[in-house]
């Protein structure tokens, strides 16, 4: 396929991509405006505060400033000052990863991943700028280079993501950027580039792992506390069209509260405002925001406690016995020498702290004015606890395979020299 087609179907694809993104707010919110409001109000308006919340979806900060009416009736300290907002919903950014993953891979297929993958980050770059300096007349104000910076950069990592998962799985001859990728790693010796992917695979499986988990213990908490998320929907009186809006926030929101989940898991919690922490230790809560979800938040310590902290450990175990048992490892000589298993422990120790502390970071920040300035995980603590609990699952799990190895070479030595019988 020519190289200007590509570009033009990739350029294509992140227009949809953004539209998409921003129907999923500017849908409910147009119901909210004919509904509730009567058609009363500037549609603009909703078109803005749909822009800002697709904004809000890819990390862009917003600077709000409430009329004295809102700020009165919030009653937090500081709601009648400007406030920035800083929490991502990063429901959108994974709609755009998603989108990119699909376009670098179309891209890396027709083999010109670079042209595509340009022409898509433009467009969603010209995108978000265009409604940073649209959000500008209302009373959320963006940055406008964050906004053309950061919503591409998004869809940028699904894009790399994409073309290498595609340049890895078939190999285009025309693709100059994918087979750039592979005579440099032709270059680096095999046993350190099976020493490097065993780690990614133990870290990033061990850190998916834990996200797993945490996404299973927000549907079980979800389904337990049902009742009360549904009576903290009656007593806000928002109807169907603010329920629905209300709903897609919330839908917005959930991997936020799926990382938070995996910081409880972790050990070191998450905080829902200044002072306050949720952990496995204990809960510590004031005023919490009027959001259904939180109505799930534990209220008391887990009554397995620390032993949470088990399932990093055996996690990093499994990954690295399986890795250090696979036969392509074996066959690329990572398991040669004692000190490799210490080496690969190392490396997905630092992979799951990066996954799992820069998701923490992202996932957290500035909810509103007051004590709502603080709200999340701390990631450096994250990423700490991850990397004590992969680091020592993966090494045990990697020095278990290792000897194992070594017995079943000693067993077959022991075979071929025993005589001949008979």
């Amino acid at each position: 396929m020519r190289r200007t087609t590509i570009a033009l179907l990739a350029a294509l694809e992140a227009s949809v991509a953004a539209l998409i993104g921003f129907g999923i707010v500017f849908v409910p919110l147009i119901l909210l405006w004919a509904v509730h409001f009567g058609l009363a109000v500037d549609l603009a308006v909703f078109a803005r505060a749909a822009g800002d919340v697709w904004l809000l979806g890819h990390g862009v900060d917003l600077t709000v400033r409430l009329d004295e009416v809102t700020a009165a009736r919030i009653g937090l300290p500081g709601a009648g000052d400007p406030f920035p907002i800083t929490i991502a919903l990063l429901g959108f950014a994974l709609i755009s990863v998603a989108f990119g993953v699909r376009i670098g891979r179309r891209s890396a297929a027709g083999g010109h991943s670079f042209s595509g993958g340009i022409a898509a980050v433009l467009v969603f770059g010209l995108a978000g700028g265009t409604l940073a300096l649209a959000s500008s007349a209302g009373a959320a104000h963006a940055d406008p280079w964050q906004g053309a910076l950061l919503p591409a950069a998004t869809l940028a990592l699904g894009v790399v993501i994409g073309a290498v998962g595609e340049s890895l799985r078939e190999a285009s001859a025309t693709d100059a950027a994918t087979g750039l990728v592979r005579r440099a790693l032709v270059s680096v010796p095999p046993a350190v580039v099976a020493g490097a992917r065993a780690a990614v695979r133990v870290g990033a499986g061990a850190a998916f792992g834990v996200l797993a988990l945490a996404a299973v213990l927000v549907a079980v908490l979800v389904a337990l506390d049902y009742a009360t998320i549904a009576g903290l929907y009656q007593a806000l009186g928002a109807g169907v069209d603010g329920g629905l809006a209300l709903t897609v926030a919330e839908l917005a929101l959930l991997p936020n509260v799926v990382v938070w989940a995996a910081a409880w898991l972790l050990g070191p919690g998450f905080a829902i405002g200044s002072g306050s922490l949720v952990s496995t230790g204990g809960t510590l809560l004031g005023p919490v925001p009027g959001i259904p979800l939180l109505g799930a938040l534990p209220a008391e310590s887990s009554p397995f406690g620390a032993l949470w902290l088990l399932a990093p450990v055996l996690l990093a175990f499994v990954g690295a016995w399986l890795v250090s048992t696979d036969p392509a490892v074996a066959r690329e000589g990572a398991r040669a020498s004692w000190w490799a298993p210490l080496v690969t422990a190392l490396g997905a120790a630092a992979v799951a702290a990066i996954v799992l502390g820069l998701a923490a970071w992202w996932s957290g920040g500035a909810a509103g004015p007051g004590r709502l300035a603080e709200v999340g995980p701390q990631p450096w603590a994250v990423a700490g606890v991850a990397a004590a609990t992969v680091g020592i699952g993966a090494i045990v799990g990697g020095y278990a395979a290792w000897a194992r190895s070594g017995r079943l070479v000693r067993s077959g030595r022991a075979l071929n020299a025993a005589p001949p019988t008979g």
